[in-house]
């Protein structure tokens, strides 16, 4: 690796976090490399919001995708879904393409976490990637990460007015209510989920949500929603100024405490 030039790589998941961070940095470093690890699961939304980043910061944006796909290996573990417990997902669609795509090159990687945020995200084991944390390091807290999307013109994305995170339209650690918003914006791919649900062969039964099936959690939806409500006019009756989004997102964060899957937020 001598003489070889170290590079400098950026991953965009689709949130406001790594969008921020590329605002923040595509000036400071013009050859940043920015990469999208694309399990072809995504909403359309995030395409889109993608699509926008690229056209405002004029950059170019990678789009990394394990060649054989989710349905392969599903099929490969014996239908068995990903979960908490079990997140292959997240090592073939996310961890392999982006060290590919490294390689055995020098490389920075830089990692959208903020300094009000207390967790690691993904770190590479391979010795010839780098993390920084750019918020971290300048103390970046979740107030400048939405003034650098308003400045920008860029904004949030769509799906965040009923989603609190990026990544596959049917990542289980969604919320029960963001499963019950899929089923209202998106009915065919919640279709689609369901489909995962109940497709095996040997007659055995995965869920994506514990303890029960979409399709029962489906028939809570309006008890889902009433409750979802209620806490978000909690919400605002303690805070009567705060933003309807931040009083959304507050509310979802709070209604499971499981880490997303990371490496989505690279």
């Amino acid at each position: 690796m001598t003489g070889k030039k170290t590079r400098h790589v950026l991953g965009l998941s689709g949130g406001k976090d790594s969008t921020a961070l590329a605002i923040l940095l595509h000036r400071e470093i013009p050859d940043m490399e920015y990469f999208f690890c694309d399990t072809h699961k995504e909403l359309q939304e995030t395409y889109d919001y993608l699509d926008r980043i690229q056209a405002r910061l004029g950059i170019k944006i990678n789009y990394l995708s394990e060649k054989r796909g989710f349905d392969h290996w599903l099929a490969i573990h014996d239908g068995l879904l990903p979960s908490p417990q079990m997140r292959w997902c997240t090592v073939k669609m996310k961890i392999k393409p982006f060290e590919e795509f490294v390689g055995d090159d020098e490389a920075i990687s830089y990692i959208g976490i903020r300094a009000d945020e207390n967790r690691e995200g993904y770190i590479s084991t391979k010795p010839n990637i780098k993390p920084v944390f750019p918020f971290k390091e300048r103390g970046l807290v979740k107030a400048d990460i939405i003034r650098l999307l308003e400045e920008s013109g860029i904004g949030l994305p769509e799906y965040y007015k009923w989603r609190s995170r990026s990544g596959c339209f049917f990542c289980f650690f969604q919320r029960k209510y963001e499963w019950v918003m899929l089923a209202e914006n998106h009915p065919d791919l919640f279709a689609k989920a369901v489909e995962y649900e109940s497709n095996h062969r040997d007659g055995r039964t995965y869920t994506w949500t514990q303890g029960e099936t979409l399709l029962q959690l489906l028939e809570r939806k309006e008890d889902i929603i009433a409750q979802h409500e209620r806490a978000i006019a909690r919400k605002q009756e303690k805070a009567p100024n705060r933003p309807l989004a931040e009083a959304l997102e507050s509310v979802l964060d709070e209604e499971d405490s499981t880490l997303p899957c990371l490496v989505c937020n690279l």
